[in-house]
């Protein structure tokens, strides 16, 4: 029987914070680990960009109560270099914050719109192994008509960086079927190394960035540019769809909500008890209060209103249609 690997000392958990949105959800997903995490090998930093020229305006955390209330919950605020992105393409940051990581220590990154519902001790992680969020739909590439197929044009990036693209292919699934070919939301995903992950990440979606293969002429690079990226990545490092067990993050230790219409609209109960319960106290309150999302969806019951709107056991498989309900019924919000 194959033995399980070691666990590692210390594990540095990394989610992006800065100026506007990212702050707020930063303090909740803070507020999430500690009430769920009681494992001390994990330690989360929050990445937070600092000021230059590729930034439109400040992104430092603001106001100060709010950055000191991120600490108080044993978060270390981490600043960064933006060298590459910046203002134009921000979700770059979570390429560029893993520098700011002690190199040769595991990490996991969390997209900031994330809580973390379980202890992430209990999540069997094998670091030498790396991988990445499941919960994806087809968003990229977008096949034109007469134009390459889902099989030329990631054949055509894999042979850009030398990888072997049949060893990558899911032979369960159709062919020309998006989920055929390896692609994951970049939601989370985790390694031996941030050093080593984010040098191969940054490489890799520079290059695809500067001169796209010829097969990808008719794709859209933005936004999708992380998430295009990511599967060379974690191909290229020697991780795949089976890197760990299924019902563990984007499930019982963690849920990537991306907002919170859509988190009140599909997310387990138990997942709007454990949001409402680390908001409750007051100090907390008065603070999530200034994002107006929050405080109209969390403190104003508006989140429970988008909840009626749907039943949870029947949802729609798509989350466009998700969208589109809420929207009709003027209760989107971001």
């Amino acid at each position: 029987m194959a033995r399980r690997p070691a666990k590692p000392k210390t594990v540095n958990v990394l989610i992006v914070g800065q100026m506007g949105r990212l702050a707020y959800e930063a303090l909740l997903f803070a507020l999430s680990m500690k009430a769920n995490t009681t494992d001390p090998r994990f330690r989360l930093y929050v990445a937070e960009p600092r000021p230059g020229a590729l930034w439109q305006t400040d992104p430092t955390i603001r106001p100060e109560p709010l950055r000191d209330m991120i600490e108080a919950q044993g978060a270390t605020i981490l600043p960064f270099e933006t060298r590459h992105f910046g203002s134009d393409y921000p979700y770059g940051n979570k390429i560029e914050a893993l520098f700011a990581l002690p190199k040769g220590e595991p990490f996991v990154f969390f997209d900031t719109d994330t809580l973390i519902t379980g202890d992430l001790g209990e999540v069997p992680f094998d670091f030498d192994t790396p991988g990445a969020s499941l919960r994806v739909e087809g968003t990229w590439p977008q096949i034109e008509l007469y134009g390459p197929g889902y099989a030329e044009i990631w054949k055509a990036l894999y042979d850009r960086f030398g990888l072997d693209f049949a060893s990558s292919l899911d032979l369960t699934q159709p062919d020309e079927y998006w989920r055929r070919y390896l692609y994951f939301n970049a939601g989370y995903f985790y390694y031996k190394c941030p050093h080593v992950f984010g040098q191969t990440f940054l490489d890799m979606a520079l290059a695809i960035q500067a001169d796209p293969p010829e097969a990808l002429v008719c794709q859209q690079l933005k936004p999708w540019l992380d998430q295009i990226a990511l599967p060379l990545v974690i191909h290229k490092l020697g991780g795949g769809r089976d890197a760990l067990p299924d019902g563990y993050l984007d499930g019982q230790t963690s849920v990537h909500y991306r907002n919170m219409p859509l988190l009140y609209a599909r997310e387990r109960d138990d997942v709007v008890t454990l949001l409402e319960s680390i908001t409750a106290p007051n100090p907390v309150k008065k603070l999530l209060k200034e994002y107006e999302p929050f405080k109209r969806m969390i403190f104003q019951n508006r989140g429970h209103k988008v909840r009626d709107l749907f039943d949870r056991d029947h949802l729609p498989s798509r989350e466009q249609p998700i969208r589109q309900r809420i929207k009709k019924n003027g209760f989107w919000m971001v």
